[in-house]
């Protein structure tokens, strides 16, 4: 499945977050990393632990979202 990874630079904590907007049930942001591809690696980790917990509990899984999804004006 394909989620949505959302990387941003936080000023106050000095490194990127990183946010899983599917994941409504998880504390965001959900890591960080001090580069972009160390909190991209670490966002992978996480959405495949927080899939494989899922799975392993027949919880059922957020529906990936498109990007229009995101960005629809109320």
């Amino acid at each position: 499945m394909k989620y949505a990874i959302v990387i941003q630079w936080s000023e106050e904590d000095q490194c990127y977050v990183v946010f899983l907007p599917e994941f409504t049930n998880v504390m965001q942001p959900c890591t960080h990393g001090d580069t972009y591809s160390e909190a991209l690696e670490n966002a992978q980790e996480v959405l495949e632990l927080l899939i494989e917990t899922a799975l392993e509990n027949g919880e059922p899984l957020p529906n990936p979202k498109t990007l229009g999804q995101f960005f629809q004006v109320a």
